[in-house]
């Protein structure tokens, strides 16, 4: 199941993740949602100096947790795990064709003069600048976001994003086309933009189906920004 890849060149004397225990906003048989602080790993990163991520505090306390998705390094908030092989099945079905409702929090720079928007670009990994993707119109694989503005002020945007479609980085990309980076990115913003103590883009909303009897959940955590 892959749904995103980690973001952030990593070099193993860098990570100093929150310590913090996770939160958990809801369990049951199939299901396990809990709220990733920014700064720690979805997954184990490479050697033993990365092993310390979400899914293996999450383990810890509850054997045989299964990914589904993920959530950049760097980025907070609401994530789904499964708690046995036929949920993890049913819900990378749902992730598969687009199903779940994500909507995330954003800080940008700069001010956007428009309300909301659509934006449709392509993406593709910048294979000499990895972990960096890029827009790629020949080869890129389809990438969508609809944004809304919250407010504005002092130089930045507050934004509402919500990803039709599942890209490595494809918010931080695709806020980066408009001119607009997200604040705090230490991947693709420069200058003051780039000064923040956490990138400012938190999952805040997910929405899905129960694998077992198909009901809509809601799960929300507010951005702690």
């Amino acid at each position: 199941m892959h749904h995103g890849k980690e973001g952030g060149a990593l070099s193993a004397t860098d990570y100093d993740p929150p310590q913090d225990p996770p939160e958990i906003l809801h369990l049951d048989d199939d299901l396990l949602v809990a709220v990733k602080p920014a700064g720690l790993l979805s997954v184990p990163g490479r050697g033993p100096l990365l092993a310390d991520c979400l899914i293996a505090r999450l383990q810890a306390a509850h054997p045989g947790v299964l990914l589904v998705h993920r959530l950049d390094r760097d980025t907070s908030g609401v994530m789904v795990f499964a708690r046995n092989r036929a949920a993890q099945r049913h819900l990378g079905l749902q992730f598969e064709r687009r199903h779940p409702r994500k909507s995330y929090v954003a800080r940008v720079a700069g001010e956007i003069a428009e309300e909301s928007g659509r934006i449709d670009l392509p993406m593709i990994v910048d294979w000499p600048n990895r972990p960096r993707q890029k827009v790629d119109f020949t080869d890129g694989r389809a990438a969508r976001t609809d944004w809304a503005v919250d407010r504005r002020g002092a130089g930045e945007t507050r934004v509402r994003l919500s990803p039709l479609t599942g890209r490595s980085h494809q918010l931080r990309v695709h806020m980066l086309s408009l001119g607009h980076p997200i604040l705090g990115d230490t991947l693709y913003a420069a200058g003051a933009a780039r000064d923040h103590p956490r990138m400012m883009l938190h999952a805040e909303v997910l929405e899905l189906h129960h694998p077992t009897g198909g009901r809509w959940l809601r799960f929300e955590a507010p951005a702690p920004f």
